[in-house]
């Protein structure tokens, strides 16, 4: 009965788990904002070339057919209409008769000739006579606009066709970021690298802490955009990315992460941003690469596995390897902690070590006493006699 009434009770409350955060930039480099309310609308055509280029494949594809399409039919309409005006279409058995365009019978042959214009095909079949003035300036009008459309179109399918989008698919992040000690010192650390043979020049990495505050005032400050110092001042932060490359934050007194343990940082809600610039050594257009790490995606005590061997003749990256840690003995301190630990064992070391050697200079001093009498020189706190040039007179 005691069994069944164990099987029926409530276990332990499980830790109420913490909502996941909401990304400000995908894995994917892709930025999770989306502009609401926009009431000024007609600044997008302002700008109409870039706003075509950002338009999707299909919007652009749809927009480049009825750009020829609709200026084809509008010329195609005014040249039926000159012929229909002077009347061509009632003379067209009238071998006497001279037309404003030569076997222009309709609108669809109308609309051919309008294509055969404006594209500069030409077959021969339909010309325009020297008797027809309007027509004449009609074509120029056509000659001219065609040419204006046909530069704007095929700009926008060449822009949107050459951007280097694609090209940040190839950068790829360590899926993971890690803290660990470096030379004594809590650094956090992830992995970049490129898949590709042909190189980004100029390459720089940034790095941005999103994390919401609140100023003394009272002010709430959300997504609040804080600089992680990847080694801007040492020029680290310029990259010869041949191979992947593991980006380490020192976190100094000037990170924001100097009073972080490892439970505060568990508990803490952040996402860092990584951004990877440079230029595509096929094209020379500018590239970038963006994706984050949530706290969850942050690795306490472990250190990234080497993905580099040396082969005959040549080195060998293992991108298998590339998303894998291994754990090392780190301690669960703030950096602040350990540099306050490591300061005080450095003044111990510094007062004990003059203390010991003065002992040890006595004790040697008792056990030669007499024999070398009261003007020998002794050795105090480490350091050498005189030299015998000086000691004698």
């Amino acid at each position: 009965m005691a069994q069944e009434n164990a099987a029926f009770s409530p276990g332990p409350e499980e830790p109420p788990r913490r909502r996941g955060r909401q990304r400000y930039v995908e894995k994917d480099g892709r930025c999770n904002v989306q502009q609401g309310n926009v009431r000024e609308t007609y600044r997008y055509l302002t700008d109409l070339f870039t706003t075509l280029v950002d338009l999707q494949w299909r919007l652009s594809l749809l927009f480049f057919v009825l750009a020829y399409a609709l200026t084809w039919l509008f010329f195609g309409a005014i040249w039926w209409l000159i012929a229909y005006g002077r009347g061509d279409l009632e003379h067209l058995e009238d071998t006497a008769w001279t037309p404003c365009v030569n076997n222009l019978n309709g609108f669809v042959a109308a609309f051919l000739f309008s294509i055969e214009t404006e594209t500069t095909i030409g077959y021969g079949h339909r010309v325009i006579t020297d008797q027809c003035p309007e027509g004449i300036v009609l074509l120029l009008l056509q000659a001219i606009l065609g040419s204006m459309v046909n530069a704007f179109m095929v700009g926008c399918m060449f822009v949107k066709i050459s951007q280097p989008n694609k090209r940040a698919a190839t950068l790829v992040f360590s899926s993971h970021a890690v803290v660990s000690l470096r030379d004594g010192r809590l650094c956090l650390m992830f992995r970049v690298g490129d898949l590709r043979s042909s190189h980004i020049v100029e390459a720089s990495i940034r790095a941005k802490l999103i994390r919401s505050r609140q100023t003394l005032e009272g002010e709430f400050i959300p997504l609040h955009q804080t600089d992680l110092s990847v080694g801007f001042d040492t020029g680290d932060d310029r990259l010869f990315l041949v191979s992947p490359l593991v980006i380490s934050h020192e976190i100094d007194a000037a990170s924001p992460f100097w009073e972080a343990s490892r439970r505060a940082l568990e508990r803490d809600d952040f996402e860092i941003v990584v951004i990877l610039e440079g230029m595509v050594e096929a094209t020379g257009m500018t590239c970038q690469a963006r994706s984050s790490y949530l706290v969850d995606e942050v690795l306490w005590g472990h250190r990234f596995t080497s993905v580099l061997t040396l082969e005959d003749g040549f080195y060998e990256v293992d991108y298998a390897s590339f998303h894998q840690t291994f754990e090392v003995p780190t301690p669960s301190c703030s950096a602040r902690e350990l540099a306050e630990a490591a300061a005080r064992l450095d003044a111990h070391l510094y007062w004990s070590i003059p203390s010991r050697l003065d002992e040890k200079v006595e004790e040697e001093g008792a056990g030669e006493g007499a024999g070398e009498g009261a003007g020998a020189d002794k050795e105090q706190n480490g350091c050498l006699p005189p030299p015998e040039s000086e000691s004698k007179v």
